[in-house]
């Protein structure tokens, strides 16, 4: 046998060359098989190989807010083929694989056509890749096999492809390549693209849409539309064409979809309610550090998308209105606004609008001032009176408490005069409780917190959630006024517990967290509420005076922006220097609060809280309750109502000209006869008192307002008689002891060079009790003068030092009262230039 071979071989060696050629070659094609098929990419890989899901953050009713994408990765977003479009299926076949549905993973011609072009030098310069391809590069192969541009490569993506073709279907292909490609933008499947590039889902695309995304897969940085719109018209026709070529669209509807307009996404990607989601994903950053970017939350928050688009026009709305010249030919210099819903009863933040416009950097849009802390105004007012009202603190104050709304000096806890004074500096005299709040005079707020002090207000505002306060050492009387900071979203969680009956809520932003696969991660479940902090009567009385359109219409008129049609309490705030304005209110079961100003804090002009917050609390309100039913605030049992004098807010007498029905809590309705209307008989002749000598024919009586020595002079400004010389009165003020009105404590006086010395005088007046016959003043313990009838008033001149003023009252029972020492300075004059300067002791 074998010699028969070697003279096979010796006869005919052509024959013998061409066996060892083949015998090489079909060697070398198992060793390339070999090579081609060692490692592999087994299709078990194919899920570890899918984009990473985005974090999803949706509204109350599913409707998607925004995407947390990975940041070492981008926004992917699964979903099912049956919401594709057929117009982007269509586009994405006739673009990228027209024999989708007839190769068995591998277009054979496609690379043919490849290898003519590209064997030279082993690089491959042209595709031929088919989807399914594609699909295997993308998800089997690693980052560095798919960078590889070798033939090496093409075999093994082909080999990949053909395994997927016999082991999932072809929808299931597509699927996967219209779910994990690549289109630019960080955007991974075309739903994310969708939102990306045109700000709606996949679902919604058109003919025009779906062409233009169709076109990106092969240069998303190429053809991006955001960056480069004219390279992606082009190719958008490009697509068109093809789909034309192939049957999938006529020739009238490719021309349509190319003249269509394109309105593409604000931004790269689309954010609703961004001050909103921002809140929400630093909160998700705490609670789920590892899932926020890896695990495809989902996760559902408590805001209503609906409310929040309208609060944004509304806001844009009234600060266009606000910004447009008026008659001296200047706006309002007004550019920011902030608006806080929440339900009072569950705390769910229902909408919050940081700025008007998060993207403009002219106003610092992304400044979210829902939560940056601002001076609150008058806002605060209703606490003070809550306080206030404690039934369970010795001697609370009802809504019939008389408070004297004229200048009043206070010291503060750092032993400083401190006089408040009323917008427009305006005075109103006596006034009760319901008016002082509902009108939001200033110096009865003042009055209020002096008498249940500055901590206890602190307390109150702490427990309902307010932190910006306690700890602030700065804070003092004239925190009722706005003197300190809160963020509008404490307030607003503040204001519900006067909505709700005097619970305590925390603000809910999230209300459910899902991972990926569906595990539920968190569920926010309703509790009933627990932690009471104000008394519900005293919840309710602050509401009804809030809601009491009468009593706060000398200040607000009849018809002002806190009338909504419908049962509401509101309360404005505006700071001195029109930095901030505020309007908070509520119904029985919604919040609002509304802030208005400048981010960089330059002060409005002339914007007050009822023109600037007011008219954006009214429009919102209104807008999102339209066909809700009209609730009422509920009572609570354990309070009464009982009819007392208008004037002083005790039981009237014949002599009282006007009264009101007033609402207590049980235990606290006045049990005094009011004396500010008092009788007396007069000598018509000469107007003053009638005696012995008087005819009866000529004896009259006559009602006069006798008020307090310290609102006397206001009432002589307002032209209220006086009652006559020598009456004797019962006194409003009875159970008053003696105390100095003028000069104002901690007060620091300087003397003038251009007056006389004699004429430099300091006015010295008390307030007296009943029965006083002579006050003597001391200065420094030595008596400079005394008064033996109202307004017990001497005149002191001015001598240079830190003084003590005392004042002795002698009684007609021969008893006497003695203030307390209150001390003043008197400085020598000194030129402005060379006086110390804020914040630097004298």
């Amino acid at each position: 046998m074998i010699y028969r071979m070697r003279r096979f071989i010796r006869r005919r060696p052509f024959l013998t060359l061409l066996l060892a050629i083949g015998t090489g070659l079909l060697a070398a094609l198992l060793v390339a098989i070999g090579y081609l098929f060692t490692d592999l990419p087994d299709l078990s890989r194919l899920e570890a190989g899918l984009a990473l899901p985005s974090t999803r953050i949706l509204d109350r009713q599913g409707r998607l807010l925004y995407e947390i994408a990975d940041p070492e990765g981008g926004r992917n977003r699964a979903v099912p083929l049956d919401q594709f479009p057929q117009s982007c299926i269509d586009a994405t076949i006739a673009t990228e694989d027209a024999h989708f549905y007839e190769h068995i993973g591998v277009d054979l011609a496609g690379i043919l056509r490849a290898l003519r072009i590209n064997v030279e030098g082993g690089e491959v310069l042209a595709g031929g890749s088919t989807i399914t391809q594609q699909v295997a590069r993308n998800l089997l192969l690693d980052p560095e096999q798919r960078a590889e541009r070798t033939l090496t490569r093409k075999l093994r993506e082909s080999i990949l492809a053909i395994r997927l073709t016999l082991a999932y279907s072809r929808e299931d292909i597509l699927t996967l390549y219209l779910n994990q490609t690549y289109y630019g933008n960080l955007a991974y499947g075309l739903e994310a693209a969708a939102r990306t590039i045109f700000g709606t889902g996949a679902a919604a695309l058109d003919l025009a849409q779906c062409a233009m995304l169709a076109g990106l897969p092969q240069a998303p940085a190429t053809y991006d539309p955001l960056e480069n719109p004219e390279a992606a018209k082009a190719r958008q026709a490009t697509v068109l064409r093809l789909m034309t070529e192939q049957g999938y669209i006529t020739e009238g509807e490719a021309r349509r979809a190319l003249n269509e307009p394109l309105q593409y996404a604000a931004v790269p990607f689309p954010i609703e309610a961004p001050h909103f989601v921002m809140a929400v994903w630093e909160q998700l950053a705490a609670q789920f550090p590892e899932a926020l970017y890896r695990g495809g939350l989902t996760v559902t928050t408590t805001l209503d998308l609906d409310w929040q688009q309208t609060a944004v026009r509304v806001a844009q709305r009234h600060l266009a209105r606000l910004n447009r010249s008026d008659s001296t030919g200047f706006g309002h210099n007004v550019h920011n606004a902030a608006l806080v819903a929440m339900d009072p009863y569950t705390g769910h933040v229902l909408a919050m609008l940081g700025s008007p416009d998060y993207f403009d950097e002219s106003i610092s849009g992304a400044y979210n001032a829902a939560l940056a802390p601002r001076q609150p105004g008058s806002a605060l007012k209703p606490f003070t009176y809550a306080a206030a009202f404690d039934p369970a603190q010795p001697d609370p104050w009802t809504a019939a408490t008389l408070t004297f709304d004229i200048e009043t000096p206070f010291v503060t806890r750092r032993l400083e005069s401190y006089t408040p004074a009323n917008f427009g500096l305006v005075e109103h005299g006596p006034v009760l409780v319901r008016q002082a709040l509902a009108c939001s005079y200033n110096i009865p707020a003042v009055v209020a917190l002096e008498h249940i002090g500055v901590d206890a207000l602190v307390r109150l505002l702490t427990r309902l959630g307010v932190r910006t306060l306690a700890g602030n050492e700065k804070i003092d009387l004239a925190v009722t006024l706005g003197g300190g900071e809160v963020r509008l979203l404490e307030l607003t969680q503040a204001y519900a517990a006067l909505a709700n009956g005097g619970y305590a809520v925390t603000p809910v932003l999230i209300t459910r967290v899902e991972a990926a696969d569906g595990q539920l991660l968190y569920e926010w479940e309703p509790r009933p509420p627990a932690n009471r902090v104000i008394d519900p009567r005293v919840a309710w009385l602050i509401t009804d005076i809030l809601s009491d359109n009468n009593a706060r219409m000398p200040a607000f008129g009849p018809a002002s922006a806190l009338q909504i049609g419908r049962p509401a309490a509101a309360k404005t705030g505006t700071t001195t220097d029109y930095r901030d304005n505020w309007t908070m209110g509520y119904t029985p079961n919604l919040v609002v609060g509304v802030w208005v100003g400048n981010a960089d804090n330059t002060p409005m002009r002339e914007v007050t809280g009822i023109s600037g917050a007011g008219p954006i609390w009214h429009d919102f309100i209104r807008t999102v309750l339209r066909g809700q039913p009209v609730l009422t605030f509920q009572r609570p049992d354990g309070l009464v109502q009982a009819e007392v004098c208008a004037m002083s807010g005790l039981l009237p007498t014949d002599a009282c000209p006007r009264r009101v029905r007033e609402w207590f809590i049980e235990g606290t309705v006045p049990t005094d006869y009011d004396t500010f209307y008092q009788t007396f008989a007069i000598d018509r002749r000469t107007g003053l008192l009638a005696d012995d000598s008087t005819p009866p024919e000529d004896r009259v009586e006559r009602v006069y307002l006798v008020l307090p020595q310290e609102a006397r002079d206001w009432a002589a400004r307002e032209g209220i008689p006086a009652p006559p010389v020598g009456a004797e009165v019962v006194r409003a003020d009875a159970a008053r002891s003696l105390r100095l009105l003028e000069p104002d404590p901690y007060t620091r006086f300087r003397m003038s060079p251009g007056l006389p010395g004699d004429v430099q005088r300091l006015r010295l007046t008390v307030g007296v009790s009943p029965g006083t016959q002579r006050v003597t003043y001391f200065m420094d313990g030595r008596p400079v003068g005394s008064a033996t009838d109202a307004p017990w008033v001497v005149w002191w001149p001015l001598e240079v030092g830190e003084h003590e003023l005392v004042a002795v009252a002698e009684l007609a029972d021969g008893a006497t009262e003695r203030t307390d020492p209150l001390p003043f300075t008197v400085a020598p004059y000194m030129p402005a230039d060379q006086r110390p300067t804020a914040g630097t002791l004298p």
